[in-house]
């Protein structure tokens, strides 16, 4: 549990050997590029860090995503992209006899990854396959699900690429693959043996060891830093499995969210961006007396008023200083819910 944030005498780029960064609020947003993302990256990449991008997305080929980051000129390998259908495929093959017969319900670049990771692919739960692998897949039907059914009804061990219940739409949220799967569960009452995609740790995991390529070795957890704008995907699956975390405001997470955050979602580190990869990270200190500060930045918490006060609102500083104090009194059993939080808006 991350009783408060952080700090780095040193960039992080220096501290850490790898980055395993989220892509969609991070890097790009839909089509478009992150403000600052590329040339972070490029920066981290001088000082020596690595770079790994993660993805709950189970449809999109690994070219397909590097060729959009290339794009954006970032220089990027198909390897660097794990997906979840990546993940899962891997997951899935450590987990059977190689060859054994899976049925899948995804699109091809899942299908091919499992293929591709010695297993048997399968359409018809009554060729027996021991296991199935369900992934999000805009094409699908009622009898797809119903064959993913059948099968687990008879007992394939249940695997599925992420649970996110919905996706991020050009017209608002749809779907997910999350929603898919709790179809399958009302039907069988059978929940997954196990989940590819973040808040689970295995991604990160997996992405460790897909980087020890040309004989390196896999770099550390203690080593690595997990990127993301969720709290409750990207965050969570670095404290479930041990990661260190940086959280960014490019996308999904808002000041108000992480100064609330519980414990299980709370991040090590807060940025605006991925600048934030390659600066130094100012440490929180505790003053007493319910009062933070971290560099510049100051936030205090007035009892009287019930509220937290901070010395600038548009500070990332006093952000930090109002995360450090807003975590403390809901560890101390204040009703966060009650009291007046600052409207920060950094820049």
């Amino acid at each position: 549990m991350n009783e408060h944030l952080s700090g780095s005498s040193r960039p992080l780029a220096e501290r850490y050997q790898l980055a395993l960064l989220d892509l969609d609020g991070v890097v790009y947003r839909g089509k478009a590029p992150v403000e600052h993302a590329a040339d972070s990256v490029h920066k981290a990449e001088r000082s020596g860090m690595m770079i790994e991008y993660t993805t709950n997305n189970s449809s999109r080929f690994q070219q397909v995503v590097a060729d959009q980051l290339q794009g954006f000129g970032l220089q990027v390998e198909p390897w660097q992209v794990i997906t979840s259908s990546v993940v899962a495929a891997r997951m899935v093959a450590k987990a059977l006899p190689a060859g054994s017969k899976v049925l899948v319900l995804g699109a091809e670049h899942l299908r091919q990854e499992v293929a591709r990771a010695g297993l048997a692919v399968s359409d018809d739960p009554c060729d027996g396959p021991v296991a199935v692998i369900q992934g999000w897949y805009p094409d699908m039907t009622w009898k797809m699900l119903e064959n993913v059914s059948h099968a687990v009804e008879a007992q394939a061990r249940y695997f599925v690429t992420n649970r996110d219940l919905t996706i991020p739409r050009e017209f608002g949220p749809a779907p997910g693959c999350g929603s898919m799967i709790q179809a399958v569960i009302n039907a069988t009452g059978v929940e997954p043996v196990a989940s590819a995609g973040k808040p689970e740790p295995y991604m990160y995991d997996e992405a460790r060891e897909l980087n020890a390529r040309d004989g390196r070795n896999a770099v550390p957890k203690e080593e690595s830093l997990a990127v993301g704008d969720r709290l409750d995907t990207d965050i969570e699956a670095g404290n479930r499995g041990g990661y260190d975390s940086l959280a960014v405001l490019t996308g999904v997470t808002n000041p108000r969210e992480l100064m609330l955050a519980p414990a299980h979602l709370r991040p090590t580190y807060v940025a605006q961006d991925l600048r934030g990869l390659n600066e130094p990270m100012p440490a929180p200190v505790d003053c007493g007396g319910n009062r933070w500060t971290c560099a510049d930045g100051e936030a205090a918490f007035d009892k009287a008023a019930n509220s937290i006060q901070v010395n600038d609102e548009t500070s990332m500083n006093a952000l930090r200083a109002a995360i450090c104090l807003s975590w403390q009194l809901a560890d101390s059993g204040v009703d966060m819910s009650a009291v007046a939080l600052p409207d920060m808006r950094v820049s």
